[in-house]
C-alpha cells in the first residue's frame, strides 16, 4: 500500500534526526504551532529505545502535566520523564558538600546578584551544621538551606560548570537527554547542555524539540541561533513545516506573523484539519468597535453558531488574570492576592533599600524595634506628583483600615508578609503526596480550600469513586449508619450559601469533609494578615475561582492556552496595565522592539490554538490598527460592530 505524502513527510523528519543521532550530534527538531512536534518527540523515544534497549533516556519538558503526556504515550522503564527542575536536582542532591560550596562561591562573587545574604561574605563552613543539608523546596530560605526554583538554575549550572566529573556522572547515566518546549528553557540549562556538559569526553546526544515562536516567557531561551550557525554546529537543526491542526486561512496568518523562515502548508490524509482529502480553510475575523463592547462582539459571534457555554469547545483568551477576574468573579480574592496597598507600600521601601545599595546612597537606618509606621515614616516615599505614598493610602477608608492592622508591627515581621498572584491562580497541577514534584505555586490556603470543593465537586457530579478517594470521612464499606452521617454532611456542607471562607473551612472539618491538617495551621499562624482577609470572602467566589482554573468557564490567559486547541478562539487585543505587552504597536509596527516581539510571538500562540474559527477583538482601534489588521486578515474578514 503506497504511503501518504504525511507518511513521507514525518518519514523524512524522522530519518533525519534519526541520522543526526546515529551520528552523535545533538539535534534541534522545530516546528510551527500544530506540526506534530510531540508526536515525533515520542516517535523518536521509540525508536531510540529499541535500538538501544540498554541505555536510559532522559527526557525534560516544562510542567508536570506535560510529564504525564509523555509518559501516558511511552511507558517504558528506560524513560524517565521529569520537568527541568526535578531532573537538575536529581542530579545534584546527592552532591551535598559541591552544593555548599557553590551557593557560598556564588553569594561571595561580587559579579552575582542573583544569590546573596544582602552582601554578607559568607565563610567555608556557613552550612556546616544543616540537619538536612542542602534542599529544593517551593519556596526560598537561604540561610537554611532551602533554595527555590530560580537559585536551583543557577547552582546546578555553576556545578556542572566547574566539576567535570559530574559531567562525567550524567553522561554516562542518560545516553540521550531530550527536551521538550525547548524554548521556555531557561538560559542556564541550555548554557549547561550544550557548554558545560561538553567538556566532559564522555559521549551523549542531546535533542532539543520546539518552536521559537512560542517562546512566551521571558526566562526561556527563546531560541538556539547561537548554537546552530555553520561554524559553531552544535545542534543540527531539522524543520517541521506541516500543519496538521491549523484550517488554511489561520495556518496561512500564522506564516504572515512568523519571523524564523518557517513557512507552513497543510498536512495530508490523516490529519485532524483534512476533511474528504482537502484542508479546511476555517474563518477568521477581526472584529472591533469604538462605541459597542465586548458583549456585543459575543452575541455576533453566538449568531455565527459559536457556544460561549461550552469551554471545551469555544475560548476566550485575554492577556492577564487581572481582565478576567472580574468576568469569572474572583475580584475580591485577585485584588487581595495581586493589589494590597498596603504590601504594595512595604515592597516599594524594599526595593528603595535595594536600590540605594546598588547605587552606593546613604542608608536609612532601620532599627530592631521599629514599627512599620516608624520605617513608613523615615522612608517618606512619594509618587510622580511628589504626594506622599502614606497620605495616599489612609485617604482610602479601606486601605486605612488595612494600613492598621500593621503599622504598630514590628517592621521586621511586616517585611516577611509576601502576596503573589501565583498563590492564588496557578494552574499546574501536582500530586499533594508527592514533595519530589514541583511546580504549583498556589498557598498551602488555595490547596486546602481546593481539597474542599474537589470534595463538592466529586460528589455533585455523582463520580462517587473519586469523592471517597479524596475525603477525610473514613467509613466502613458495611456501616450504612457512617454512610448515612456521611451523606448528610457532605449535602450540608454543598449548601454554601452565602458562608465566607472560614465558616466553610470550619465546617467541612467539623463534619470530617476535609480536615484542618498541619498545612493549613502552619499557615494561617504565618499568615495572619493575609488569612483575615481571606477568610472574610464569600466562598462562592472561591468556587467560581475553582470553575475557572479547571477550565470550566469560557475564559483563559493567552499564556496559560499555549499547548490547547479548541474549535472556536476569540482573542481580546487588551494589555491591561502590562507594559510589557502593546497590540496597538503590534498592529502599527511602532514601539520597542523587545515588547514588539513578546507581543508578536503570544498573538502568534493565540491564534494558533483555533481548530475551526478565529476571532479578534480590539476596541476602539485607530487607522494603522485597522489598515494592518486588513493587510493580515484580509478586507473581506475585517468587521465594525457600531
Amino acid at each position: 500500500m503506497a504511503e501518504t505524502k504525511l507518511e513521507q513527510t514525518a518519514k523524512d523528519e524522522f530519518h533525519q534526526v534519526m541520522e543526526h543521532i546515529n551520528n552523535g550530534d545533538n539535534f534541534l527538531l522545530s516546528g510551527g504551532a500544530g506540526s506534530g512536534k510531540t508526536y515525533s518527540l515520542v516517535q523518536i523515544i521509540r525508536e531510540v529505545i529499541e535500538k538501544n534497549p540498554t541505555a536510559k533516556v532522559a527526557c525534560m519538558t516544562y510542567t508536570n502535566a506535560a510529564v504525564k503526556q509523555i509518559e501516558d504515550r511511552v511507558d517504558h522503564d528506560n524513560l524517565n520523564v521529569t520537568t527541568i527542575h526535578d531532573f537538575l536536582w536529581d542530579n545534584i542532591k546527592h552532591f551535598q558538600k559541591e552544593l555548599k560550596t557553590a551557593i557560598i562561591n556564588l553569594n561571595n562573587d561580587p559579579d552575582n546578584t542573583k544569590i546573596s545574604f544582602d552582601d554578607q561574605l559568607l565563610p567555608d563552613t556557613f552550612f556546616d551544621n544543616l540537619e538536612k543539608g542542602i534542599q529544593y523546596k517551593e519556596y526560598l530560605r537561604l540561610r537554611e538551606g532551602i533554595i527555590s526554583h530560580d537559585e536551583l538554575l543557577i547552582i546546578a549550572s555553576y556545578m556542572f560548570e566547574n566539576h567535570t566529573k559530574l559531567c562525567d556522572i550524567l553522561k554516562d547515566k542518560y545516553k540521550f537527554i531530550f527536551i521538550d518546549e525547548y524554548q521556555d528553557t531557561n538560559t542556564e540549562v541550555v548554557e549547561l547542555l550544550l557548554t558545560h556538559l561538553q567538556k566532559s569526553k564522555k559521549k551523549n546526544v542531546i535533542g532539543f524539540f520546539g518552536d521559537a515562536m512560542q517562546s512566551i516567557y521571558d526566562e526561556g531561551v527563546g531560541n538556539l541561533d547561537v548554537y546552530k550557525g555553520a561554524d559553531v554546529g552544535k545542534v543540527k537543526e531539522v524543520k517541521k513545516e506541516v500543519n496538521r491542526r491549523n484550517p488554511k486561512l489561520i495556518y496561512e496568518l500564522a506564516n504572515r506573523l512568523r519571523t524564523d523562515g518557517i513557512v507552513q502548508t497543510h498536512s495530508h490524509e490523516d490529519a485532524p484539519n483534512i476533511l474528504n482529502g482537502k484542508v479546511k480553510d476555517g474563518s477568521i475575523k477581526f472584529i472591533y468597535s469604538s462605541t459597542a463592547d465586548l458583549v456585543s462582539a459575543r452575541r455576533y459571534l453566538t449568531g455565527l453558531g459559536w457556544d460561549f457555554d461550552n469551554p471545551k469547545q469555544t475560548k476566550e483568551l485575554n492577556l492577564t488574570h487581572n481582565l478576567i477576574a472580574d468576568k469569572a468573579g474572583f475580584r475580591n480574592l485577585m485584588d487581595i492576592y495581586d493589589k494590597d496597598p498596603v504590601i504594595g507600600l512595604k515592597s516599594d521601601i524594599l526595593a528603595k533599600i535595594k536600590d540605594n545599595k546598588k547605587n552606593n546612597r546613604p542608608e536609612i537606618q532601620i532599627d530592631e524595634t521599629d514599627t512599620f509606621d516608624q520605617v513608613v515614616n523615615k522612608f517618606q516615599l512619594k509618587n510622580r506628583q511628589r504626594i506622599l505614598k502614606k497620605d495616599i493610602l489612609l485617604q482610602e477608608p479601606n486601605h486605612k483600615k488595612l494600613y492598621d492592622l500593621l503599622k504598630d508591627q514590628n517592621f521586621t515581621e511586616v517585611r516577611k508578609i509576601y502576596l503573589d498572584k501565583d498563590s492564588l491562580v496557578d494552574d499546574k497541577k501536582q500530586d499533594e503526596d508527592d514533595d519530589n514534584r514541583k511546580g504549583s505555586k498556589r498557598d498551602n490556603l488555595i490547596k486546602h480550600l481546593f481539597k474542599i470543593q474537589n470534595n463538592i465537586f466529586y460528589y455533585e457530579n455523582k463520580n462517587y469513586n473519586e469523592f471517597l478517594r479524596v475525603t477525610d470521612y473514613k467509613i466502613h464499606v458495611t456501616s450504612i449508619n457512617q454512610k448515612r452521617i456521611l451523606k448528610a454532611n457532605i449535602e450540608s456542607l454543598i449548601k454554601v450559601g452565602d458562608k465566607t471562607i472560614e465558616e466553610v473551612i470550619k465546617e467541612a472539618d467539623e463534619k470530617k469533609i476535609c480536615l484542618i491538617d498541619q498545612r493549613l495551621e502552619k499557615f494561617i499562624l504565618n499568615n495572619e494578615y493575609m488569612y483575615n482577609r481571606v477568610k472574610e470572602i464569600k466562598y462562592s467566589e472561591f468556587q467560581k475561582l475553582y470553575g475557572y482554573l479547571e477550565g470550566f468557564t469560557p475564559f483563559s490567559t493567552q499564556h496559560k492556552t499555549k499547548g490547547a486547541e479548541f474549535n472556536n478562539v476569540l482573542v481580546i487585543l487588551d494589555n491591561g496595565d502590562w507594559n510589557k505587552y502593546n497590540f496597538e504597536n503590534l498592529f502599527s509596527g511602532s514601539g520597542t522592539e523587545s515588547v514588539l516581539k513578546r507581543t508578536q510571538k503570544i498573538f502568534y500562540v493565540c491564534c494558533t490554538r483555533s481548530k475551526e474559527n478565529l476571532a479578534v477583538y480590539y476596541h476602539n482601534p485607530n487607522a494603522l490598527v485597522i489598515a494592518r489588521a486588513k493587510e493580515w486578515f484580509g478586507e473581506e474578514n475585517v468587521l465594525s460592530l457600531n
